[in-house]
């Protein structure tokens, strides 16, 4: 006889124990004490396990940019599953992997990138990416640049490479002492120069130059890559400096260092723009986007590689493997079926000029905000915002995370890092979604501590 496990509830039925899983970036005793289970999504809210609406002011998590359970990513899934489950791509293909990387390649502007790499989160295409970085160098018989150059406050995803580049102390404490030969650009924020900033803040383009003091310290025959988020957005959304991205690509094409923009949350219309290499206008040499290029339907990650980088690789014999990486699911099919139709829904319904079209009201909107108790920064730049609390002395992160839970009470879903309340609606959100989500924000100001 098969033990039944679930529990009988108003939607249904779910576990009736929550205990044998260990939950991600979560503070598992309190969720398993007071679940927030969702069991159906669609469009900008998701129904919880009582039946609640929750409206979804996060894109779930910072990856359904076109909002849930969209019909044609459904659809297509659905068909891919039935016709071809799995196969692999070492030394094999199929054909929509290779139509999927053709497609993306078009989104950026005059073609500046060639190739695409497929893996499977954004972990792996960081990972991906300063792997190739490195490999790139020593193909071309610069095989000293292996110094990899990230910033305080940046967040790569959790493999080892990602956390030692990444500068976000809890995602790293934890994990002895990461890659060697990695250093740390100063991150961008300062609240003095820069509070209540409405798009980029004047202030910080300076900052960039750091980049001079390490290759003065380790020369740049040593450097083999600089990574940043364009947006830092999981440390509580840091908009870079007017000047500051341009003043890092200047410097890298100096001295011959590859520049890696890591677009797991900005690709995919997150600032108006396909990518935010095209919004800001700086082109680096690989870039890693993730979360938006499915949907979030089912795990996809890849990297953009600019022209040459690719060539560089393809020497040697014929039947000699180029490049000794990948993953058992580079390319699955079902995810790339999920990205054709995630494509096909942002032409189709134009929601990166949706996001251009209602980023201004987005911004007063939330800087609305500034005035209700506790807040002590808004910052915004397309339909991205953060909203920085003064932290209670002795309690870091307890005031947002209170925010976080009330939110959830009067139905809607908000994402905290440390006393940051961080908001990525899906780009299909309505005006009337956005004073939704000010007012429940405006009224959880007002109750808490």
């Amino acid at each position: 006889m098969v033990q039944d496990l679930t529990r009988p509830t108003a939607s249904g039925n779910l576990p009736a124990d929550l205990e044998a899983f260990w939950m991600p970036f979560t503070a598992n005793r309190q969720f398993k004490s007071k679940p927030r289970l969702m069991v159906s999504a669609k469009d900008m809210h998701f129904t919880d396990a009582d039946g609640r609406q929750i409206l979804d002011a996060t894109a779930g998590l910072w990856c359904v940019n076109a909002g849930h359970c969209r019909p044609k990513i459904i659809e297509a899934v659905s068909q891919q599953v039935a016709t071809l489950d799995f196969a692999p791509t070492f030394q094999w293909g199929h054909p929509k992997a290779f139509e999927l990387a053709e497609r993306l390649v078009k989104w950026l502007p005059d073609g500046e990138y060639s190739h695409v790499f497929f893996g499977n989160s954004g972990s792996e295409a960081v990972e991906s990416a300063l792997k190739i970085a490195i490999a790139y160098h020593r193909i071309r018989g610069e095989g000293t640049r292996q110094r990899l150059i990230g910033r305080e406050r940046g967040y790569h995803g959790v493999n080892f490479g990602g956390i030692s580049v990444g500068g976000i102390a809890p995602v790293r404490k934890f994990f002895g002492s990461l890659l060697t030969g990695v250093d740390h650009l100063p991150h961008t924020h300062n609240l003095e120069h820069q509070a209540f900033s409405k798009g980029q803040p004047d202030w910080g383009a300076h900052l960039a130059d750091d980049l001079e003091r390490l290759v003065a310290l380790h020369d740049a025959s040593n450097i083999a890559a600089v990574i940043v988020e364009p947006i830092a957005g999981s440390t509580g959304v840091l908009i870079p400096p007017k000047g500051y991205l341009q003043r890092l690509r200047e410097i890298c094409d100096k001295y011959g260092i590859l520049l890696i923009f890591d677009e797991v949350i900005t690709g995919f219309g997150r600032l108006g723009s396909a990518f935010a290499a095209e919004h800001f206008g700086v082109m680096p040499d690989l870039i890693t986007v993730a979360k938006g290029i499915t949907n979030g339907t089912v795990p996809m990650g890849a990297v953009f590689v600019r022209k040459g980088i690719y060539d560089a690789f393809m020497h040697g014999p014929d039947n000699a493997i180029e490049l000794f990486h990948g993953y058992t699911y580079s390319g699955h099919p079902v995810a790339c079926a999920a990205a054709l139709a995630t494509l096909d829904t942002y032409e189709e319904e134009g929601l990166f000029q949706r996001t251009k079209e209602l980023s201004d009201y987005w911004q007063e909107a939330v800087h609305s905000l500034r005035d209700r108790p506790h807040v002590i920064d808004v910052r915004n730049l397309g339909l991205v915002a953060g909203i920085e609390l003064e932290s209670i002395p002795g309690k870091p992160t307890a005031r947002a995370f209170e925010c976080f839970l009330k939110a959830f009470d009067k139905g809607m879903m908000i994402r905290t890092t440390g006393d940051i309340i961080a908001l990525s609606p899906p780009l299909i959100i309505e005006k009337s979604h956005i004073d939704q989500i000010v007012e429940i924000l405006s009224d959880v100001l007002g109750e808490i501590d």
